[in-house]
């Protein structure tokens, strides 16, 4: 499934609920994405993944992203850029326990089960290019990793790591 724009976000989760409000009618873009609001551009402007198609989802179970709506999109507030679409390894997971971002941890305070060996996580850039240095950079979904990415690693290294071929 595509990613949507932040404006599109009400109409996707349509009457779903979140915190107690029922998305929809009732509850504004803002509520969900604050800085949709403060910077009106973001509105207009489409997310594509680092092939140069539209942004994938890369997860719901758990649910991922920044923003928790399952897309590795990122924002103002997102001062980590968590843009890479990553499949969790056991050999990452304990480097990146190693630096002090323990992932695998559940952390019920921040309605966080912790990641396994298989889950799909949308990855700070700059820790996947720490990984990719230190030779533990876990697979990459490219379809659904942002082009954002690109502003720190090179798509040869994304490639490298591809879960599977790109398509076409």
């Amino acid at each position: 499934m595509a990613c949507t724009h932040p404006e599109d976000v009400q109409a996707r989760l349509g009457g779903a609920r979140l915190g107690g409000a029922r998305l929809g009618a009732d509850l504004d873009i803002a509520d969900l994405r604050p800085e949709a609001a403060r910077w009106p551009a973001m509105q207009v402007l489409p997310t594509e993944n680092v092939l140069g198609g539209p942004l994938d989802e890369c997860g719901r179970d758990p649910l991922t992203g920044f923003y928790r709506d399952g897309c590795c999109e990122t924002g103002p507030d997102d001062v980590g850029t968590h843009v890479v679409c990553a499949v969790m390894t056991a050999e990452f997971l304990a480097f990146t326990r190693g630096r002090g971002n323990d992932l695998s941890t559940p952390r019920p305070e921040f309605r966080f089960a912790g990641l396994a060996p298989g889950d799909r996580w949308c990855l700070c850039v700059s820790r996947w290019a720490e990984a990719y240095a230190a030779g533990v950079a876990p697979p990459v979904v490219l379809e659904a990793t942002n082009k954002r990415a690109l502003q720190r690693v090179s798509l040869d290294a994304l490639r490298a790591h591809a879960v599977e071929p790109p398509r076409g």
